[in-house]
């Protein structure tokens, strides 16, 4: 079957993408995604699933929704795929700075942490030794 004429169901895409029904449903609700209708049923084109991998990772890589529906919709509208880029090596820049900031404070807290746990454990062994 050619790709341009493949479809998914939802149950499909489900599996697929190992997210709930509610999950794809969610993000139908938001505008991400636009499946046709054929009564009731969803039908899902290239277009839907490459959508729903593109919101996915953008999840993984912790963008807010809103952040990800901008960049998925850059994509259909101009200054279309290299605007999309531009924007997205933004976002990235951005989202790396915020991870190395909290990976510094991790690492303070556990140094702290650290410290806090060696003055414990000199205090509970002097107190033994009396």
């Amino acid at each position: 079957m050619p790709v341009e004429s493949a479809t998914w169901t939802i149950a499909e895409l489900a599996t697929e993408y190992d997210v709930t029904l509610r999950t794809i449903r969610f993000y139908e609700d938001r505008g991400l995604l636009t499946p046709e209708r054929r009564g009731t049923v969803r039908v899902y084109h290239p277009r839907d699933k490459v959508r729903l991998g593109l919101i996915l990772r953008g999840k993984r890589l912790g963008f807010t929704l809103d952040e990800i529906a901008t960049i998925v919709d850059m994509y259909d509208a101009e200054p279309g795929e290299s605007g999309q880029l531009v924007y997205l090596l933004n976002q990235i820049t951005t989202r790396r700075a915020e991870l190395e900031q909290r990976r510094r404070d991790i690492d303070e807290t556990l140094a702290e942490l650290a410290e806090v746990e060696r003055r414990c454990q000199a205090d509970l062994d002097a107190l033994r030794r009396r």
